[in-house]
């Protein structure tokens, strides 16, 4: 590589920030020079830059060539009990190449946005490709792609960076009074905002521009007993999301931090769990987070063929398991898309400028189809990519990431409380906590934000230091009731990890109320063990 790409970021008015960390160092820095000359790089520059690179590429030998440029613009606000915490904001750019020569990848970003830092760039691309080559890497031999023009931008009604500072900072103090003014002993809230534009050519003619935004609200509130020192906490429920400030408003986090305070204090005099197996009803809040952990990443076909362990680790779901592994019951379908309304992962094409379709991961419980990128569809007898190429920005390379991943409502009517009345003796969790998860994905264990004791069919008194483990396979094929669409969630993560050097992407999983029987459950606070 021939080095980074980037902007200053900075802080302003509000002092040192801890939310500061959340963002900032995500994106690379720049010199001021070199932000000027990305600020000047219109419509018409990017495409001359793209036509320049593509030529070059031709000349290198590369079969195949793509070029993107990027823009990120980043901002994190915070504030603790009735203080502002920090606000910081920033703007990230780059340049990448990437070239197929001889059936291996070579890849390379510049560091300016000019033809000398292009050129640079594809030649450095280009000797990239070479020493892997050398190294032995396994041919790369890529499906019949197909072209496309378009612009596509994510409906947005109230765009977040047009919001001023103040209002922002005014809403996280509001959630923290609120907190405090309900009894919590300390509290503090959140706001995370990101715009990513991103432009892509290919040599195969496709010319593409793109703009998604996402945004992460919360907060998080703790009661202290001074008599005993004892502290409980809960954080918000509230999911990130592809939206816009109209999101944060419709949230009503004020009144979910009342509620928050209540349950901590709550939480304070419940009574421990006994460690045993009980019947387990999940809801959406909670799952969403599982369904991430043991299907999202076992089902990318990179971990399964032993490609990629980053993060993450392998998979136990093999290759020769498609189409005859029962992953879970019947009631179990798992279907993956990128065009979901508010999905962190939703785009028009993706990063190898594919244009995605919804496909099924897991039907009726077995499982049916991994998630792909370019150059891997042929590894398992398919002809095409279902569009799950991702990178953090124009200086990250490609690879396969998450779609939207989702667990389907039951088609007939079952709510949460038809799932609560079919438990004699089990638990009601709510929200995701702690979690844990082996490196083949198969054995894991959850916690979550409230716990709720089921007696006949009702809910009882609330618990705490719950948490609960299992088998991948096993859970799943414990589901024997699943909610409807009356109790689906929109959860999802703003950074999950992968890959080495590690780049962070946003997805999101819809997930409904289900029910799981006899499933293991630890008391995360006994002292015996």
């Amino acid at each position: 590589m021939t080095g980074s790409i980037g902007r200053r970021r900075f802080l302003r008015g509000l002092g040192c920030s801890t939310c500061a960390a959340t963002l900032a160092g995500r994106f690379p820095s720049a010199s001021a020079a070199q932000a000027q000359t990305f600020d000047r790089l219109d419509k018409s520059g990017r495409l001359r830059l793209a036509d320049m690179a593509l030529d070059l590429a031709r000349r290198h030998g590369a079969t195949h060539a793509d070029l993107r440029i990027s823009r990120t613009r980043w901002q994190s606000a915070s504030a603790r009990d009735r203080r502002p915490n920090g606000l910081s904001d920033g703007i990230g750019y780059g340049l990448g190449v990437r070239l197929l020569i001889d059936g291996v990848w070579g890849f390379a970003i510049a560091d300016d946005a000019d033809d000398p830092a292009v050129r640079r760039a594809v030649e450095a691309a280009a000797d990239n490709a070479a020493a892997m080559r050398r190294l032995g890497a396994t041919p790369i031999v890529l499906e019949r792609l197909r072209a496309y023009h378009g612009e596509w931008t994510m409906p947005t009604r109230v765009d977040p960076f047009a919001v001023s500072d103040t209002d922002k900072i005014g809403l996280l103090l509001a959630v923290n009074d609120a907190a405090l003014k309900a009894g919590a002993s300390f509290s503090s809230a959140y706001v995370d905002i990101v715009r990513e534009e991103k432009f892509f050519a290919s040599s195969i003619g496709s010319r593409l521009e793109q703009t998604r935004i996402r945004l992460r609200p919360g907060f998080q509130v703790t009661v202290v007993d001074k008599a005993s020192g004892r502290f409980a906490g809960r954080s918000s429920l509230a999911a990130a999301r592809a939206a816009g400030w109209d999101y944060v408003q419709g949230l009503r986090l004020h009144e979910e931090a009342v509620e928050a305070a209540d349950q901590a204090r709550e939480k304070l005099t419940a009574t421990p769990v006994v460690p045993g197996r009980y019947d387990l009803v999940l809801d959406a809040t909670n799952l969403w987070l599982t369904l991430h952990e043991s299907v999202g990443h076992s089902t990318e076909l990179d971990r399964a063929l032993g490609w990629e362990a980053g993060y993450a680790g392998t998979s136990f779901v093999t290759p020769d398991k498609r189409g005859s592994l029962r992953f879970g019951s019947e009631l179990m379908t798992v279907v993956a898309e990128r065009t979901q309304a508010g999905g962190l992962a939703s785009i028009g094409y993706d990063d190898d400028g594919v244009k995605p379709v919804p496909f099924t991961i897991i039907r009726n419980g077995i499982f049916e189809n991994y998630q792909t990128a370019i150059g891997q569809p042929q590894l398992i007898g398919e002809k095409s990519s279902n569009g799950c190429a991702y990178g953090e920005d124009a200086t990250a390379f490609p690879i396969q990431r998450m779609p939207n991943v989702s667990l389907q409502p039951n088609p007939k009517t079952s709510t949460r409380d038809d799932l609560i009345g079919g438990v004699e003796n089990g638990i009601y969790i709510v929200g995701d906590g702690s979690w844990s998860i082996d490196q083949q994905r198969y054995n894991f264990q959850f916690g979550g934000q409230v716990f709720y004791e089921i007696k006949n069919g009702k809910r009882g008194q609330m618990l705490r230091d719950v948490a609960y483990q299992a088998q991948t396979p096993a859970f799943w094929n414990a589901l024997d009731g699943l909610g409807d669409r009356s109790t689906h969630f929109l959860g999802g993560t703003f950074w999950c990890g992968k890959g080495e050097p590690s780049q962070s992407a946003p997805v999101s999983h819809g997930a409904v109320a289900g029910r799981f029987r006899q499933i293991n459950v630890l008391n995360t606070d006994r002292r015996d063990i």
